[in-house]
């Protein structure tokens, strides 16, 4: 599925420095003038440099201004209907459920858009390699963690989470050079969680974080960074619109290392079953 131009600046854009945000708001709002613009004019108008527009359409993954412009002009021609919509209170039950499953649909789409591949691959590895992995996160990230623990107990890996943050920063203090800890954090400057992740680090453990925001502490000091991206809307917050990626980022790691440790995974799964079938006699 190829993303839009629109919807990738909607997708990037929780993510956006300031000065990128400025740049983001006018595409968005004049979408017709961008592509009759040029680099130059648009700096003009936002006064900013050209070069800091071409960093701009690089970053959202094109070659520069003219491609961004060609890739804009498609769009208008053939317009690309949005799925999200705002809710309203006049709005039927089975609406209002619509459209919160369309704006589940369109997070899982977004924070897809922005997956990268290599990012992936080595979180894998780590996870694949650790003697032991830890969740940890506070408030709404602590119950994905457990959500994760509860997964990965399935694979074969020693794997631990803990509700309590106390318990979770002293838990980070025993880990080890060969132990992974993956924090979870949608905005990735909690305190709790940074001081966790700081004392995982120096407990000589490998790191991975799940945040929305590159340039947060967390996602500075990880060793990987995982991303997901999502929209505030009247009701919901963009940080509990933001779990249901979470969610599935764990899931993708969960089944990549399930099918990395197919013997160890079989083994942790019929010692659950057989536990949970001797509580039930």
């Amino acid at each position: 599925m190829t993303e839009s131009c629109l919807g990738k600046i909607r997708s990037y854009y929780a993510r956006f420095s300031d000065k990128e945000k400025k740049i983001a708001n006018y595409i968005l709002d004049n979408p017709d003038k961008i592509i009759h613009c040029t680099i130059n004019e648009v700096a003009e108008d936002l006064n900013v440099a050209d070069a800091t527009v071409f960093r701009f359409c690089k970053r959202i993954g094109y070659k520069g201004y003219q491609a961004l412009k060609i890739a804009l002009a498609s769009e208008i021609i053939t317009p690309i209907q949005q799925i999200h919509e705002k809710i309203s209170e006049h709005d039927s039950e089975k609406t209002i459920s619509e459209k919160v499953f369309q704006s589940n649909i369109r997070t899982l789409e977004n924070t897809l858009q922005i997956m990268d591949s290599d990012s992936i691959q080595k979180a894998v590895k780590l996870l694949h390699t650790a003697e032991k992995v830890e969740f940890y996160g506070t408030g709404g990230s602590a119950l994905i963690a457990m959500d994760a623990f509860h997964k990965f107990i399935r694979t074969g890996v020693k794997a631990f989470a803990f509700l309590d943050s106390h318990f979770q920063l002293m838990s980070a203090s025993q880990l080890t050079k060969n132990d992974v800890a993956v924090v979870i954090s949608h905005s990735g400057t909690n305190k709790d969680t940074t001081n966790i992740l700081n004392t995982a680090i120096e407990s000589g453990a490998k790191t991975i974080g799940i945040t929305s925001f590159p340039k947060s502490p967390i996602s500075q000091n990880v060793d990987v960074a995982l991303y997901t991206s999502s929209d505030e809307t009247e009701y919901r917050s963009e940080a509990l619109a933001s779990r249901i990626a979470q969610l599935s980022l764990i899931d993708a790691l969960y089944v990549n290392l399930m099918i990395l440790n197919k013997e160890r995974a079989k083994t942790a799964i019929e010692k659950i079953r057989g536990a949970i079938s001797d509580t039930r006699i």
